[in-house]
């Protein structure tokens, strides 16, 4: 990190912040109240996509108020700054599926490919419901048309990083996310 908080370097490139710590908490409160409302009554399996994901479930996890469970599955599309365009599943979810209401957790969706991929494995289960959470989701870069129930920013296709996202295994523990500025 550099002496100024707004910019650090991962890999030798610069990343500008991008969202506060405190715009991410406010609009996982607002999504979280959100899901409370439409799973009222309801015990919605929340599916994590890791390893990104891990931050905003868990704090989302912390302020959904009803009664939930969680899985974690691992899908991988990219290497570096770019999709690979090949999905690969890297651990997949073990939990009974059919019946379920199912929320499936991303941190962000850009091209769609991983959940246009892994969507119909969950529909072949049999659940009751399947929403998508995303907390960002880049509009301009999306090759599927997916209904993203539970979005938190819509944003450009620069390349992000921290808040569980990262550029080579590097800057998931960054509280904010920071944007790529070369």
């Amino acid at each position: 990190m550099s002496d100024n908080e707004s910019i650090v370097h991962i890999h030798g490139r610069p990343f500008r912040l991008f969202i506060s710590h405190e715009e991410i908490q406010q609009k996982i409160r607002i999504l979280a109240g959100e899901m409370a409302r439409d799973y009222q009554g309801k015990c919605p399996l929340f599916i994590s996509v890791l390893t990104g994901a891990f931050m905003f479930t868990s704090d989302l996890m912390k302020h959904f108020p009803l009664d939930c469970e969680i899985a974690f599955t691992r899908l991988s599309s990219y290497s570096g700054t770019e999709s690979t365009g090949t999905i690969s599943t890297v651990l997949g979810v073990k939990e009974e599926l059919k019946g379920r209401h199912l929320i499936v957790v991303e941190d962000i969706v850009d091209t769609g490919n991983t959940l246009a991929k892994f969507l119909p494995q969950l529909e072949s289960h049999g659940p009751a419901s399947i929403a998508i959470a995303s907390l960002l989701v880049k509009p301009k870069a999306m090759k599927h048309d997916l209904d993203i129930r539970y979005r938190g920013f819509d944003i450009s296709n620069e390349f992000i990083v921290g808040y569980g996202l990262d550029y080579d295994g590097h800057g998931r523990n960054l509280q904010d996310i920071y944007q790529v500025t070369d």
